[in-house]
């Protein structure tokens, strides 16, 4: 009897042991051969910093695990960048010394080394309410008209912006850029004011040469728009400049007349309609249903100050032949580091591209000390630039937000399919070169650790809590 008790209690313990070993042989051991990583964490410790992974242990049963599929792709990404607004322009053209501002450019528009590879910029038609003053290129005393627009001049754009953008084209010659109007000038609108009011229809014609007039001269300069926007926030009259169109507006103003004029001009420039909220996906949605302005349109622009990401996907799939586009969210100095890196980062640089956008940017590229240069009555006087520039050139938040893409997914990646498990969301891309590159927020208040797979490759490792992280392989 005493015999089988013993007997019993080495079987136990004999038990224990043995699931112990079993347990334990569930941890495993990857050195992460051919992995970079490149982290921004919220203490500023590390700012789009490469670390080495080294070797990290888990188990991969129990470890949240991102699975890749390279097979099953979605949109081809155009690129990430920001607003080169009139004033970011000033600034850089006024404020650097040409070799400060050339060592800055390369940092910015350069992806190599220590570069971040801006691909994208987003730039004004006419004044946006961060240039200093208002202006129209084609502003005529009160009273006065010129359907014919001889009194056209981008005399205001030759000042700071036409040069710093040939600067920056010099370079990164595939360089896309996109331009969008604040307002028409003020002598086509109805309330003769560049705050609100609406486009006169005796002067659609005459506003769709504009837009071609725009885009020849600034071909000129040899500066290529990739595409425009017909109007920026078309629903906002508070900024200066600002000007309201309706989804019926914008519809007729394209199939009517910028449409046709493109197309007699052999003008190849996209057309973009909507350029506001994620809250009215239907805006867009109304102009791509007419058929006769949707032949003429590339696509949908967004912000995020209203509505879910999610609306551009409800775009997507209405009209899944025509593409989307994140154009503006700003950073406020009332704002937090931490929690402007893992908003934008969780909501843009994921969101958007996992609901098909094909580029994000951020508003705007550079401000001084006191966000500053901006119009009076409807300036924003609170935008922080991804740059402050002032005795020195600080990087804010929106320079790293942007920067943990567009160094890596380079125009002409595609995204690819990945999972999004327990608070770590992420995105996917193989870039032209096959590289895959996998950008993960982790929203929990904790570090955590994770494991990859993907087609070619099998990770663990292990991201701060808030932080955010790049991860490229070939």
């Amino acid at each position: 009897m005493k015999i089988n008790f013993y007997g019993q209690l080495l079987a136990i313990a004999l038990g224990v042991v043995l699931f112990a070993c079993r347990q334990k042989s569930k941890e495993v051991t990857i050195k992460a051969d051919g992995v970079e990583q490149w982290i921004t964490t919220v203490d500023k410790k590390s700012l789009l910093a490469k670390i080495d992974i080294g070797e990290v242990s888990g188990d991969t049963t129990i470890l949240p695990k991102i699975i890749i599929n390279e097979a099953q792709q979605y949109q081809t990404i155009d690129g990430f960048g920001y607003s080169l607004t009139g004033g970011s322009a000033y600034l850089l053209h006024t404020k650097l010394d040409a070799a400060t501002r050339a060592a800055l450019l390369k940092e910015l528009f350069l992806s190599d080394g220590n570069n971040i590879g801006i691909s994208y910029l987003r730039i004004s038609i006419g004044a946006s309410d961060l240039d200093d003053h208002v202006f129209s290129y084609n502003d005529l005393p009160a009273g006065k008209t010129d359907k014919a627009l001889t009194a056209f001049t981008l005399a205001e754009d030759e000042k700071h912006l036409i040069p710093i953008l040939k600067e920056i084209i010099q370079l990164a010659p595939d360089i896309k850029i996109m331009g969008s109007p604040w307002s028409a000038p003020v002598w086509m609108k109805d309330n003769n004011s560049p705050k609100g009011g609406n486009l006169k229809t005796e002067y659609y014609a005459a506003y769709a040469d504009y837009f071609v007039k725009y885009i020849t001269g600034m071909a000129a300069h040899g500066i290529t728009l990739d595409a425009i926007t017909i109007q920026n926030e078309p629903e906002n009259p508070k900024n200066k400049p600002s000007m309201v169109m309706t989804a019926r507006e914008q519809a007729d103003f394209v199939k009517l007349h910028l449409g046709p004029a493109f197309e007699k001009a052999g003008i190849k420039t996209k057309i973009i309609v909507f350029d506001h909220n994620c809250d009215h996906p239907e805006y867009p949605i109304e102009i791509l249903n007419d058929a006769d302005a949707k032949k003429y349109v590339d696509g949908s622009a967004f912000h995020l100050y209203l509505g879910e990401i999610e609306a551009l996907s409800k775009v997507h799939d209405a009209h899944p032949d025509k593409h989307v586009y994140f154009t503006e969210q700003w950073t406020s100095p009332e704002g937090t580091f931490d929690g402007d890196l893992m908003w934008h980062t969780r909501e843009l640089i994921v969101g958007a591209t996992r609901n098909w956008s094909r580029n994000v940017l951020e508003w705007n590229l550079a401000a001084d000390p006191q966000f500053n240069p901006h119009t009076d009555d409807g300036g924003c006087t609170m935008c922080q630039g991804a740059l402050t520039i002032g005795d020195s050139i600080a990087r804010n938040v929106s320079y790293y937000i942007i920067a943990q893409a567009s160094k890596f997914v380079r125009p002409g990646s595609v995204r690819v399919a990945s999972n999004e498990p327990d608070s770590l969301h992420n995105v996917a891309f193989v870039t032209p070169e096959g590289k895959t590159v996998l950008i993960v927020v982790n929203e929990a208040s904790v570090e955590k650790k994770f494991a990859v797979k993907s087609n070619n490759k099998n990770l663990i490792v292990a991201i701060p809590a808030g932080a955010v992280a790049t991860y490229t392989w070939e």
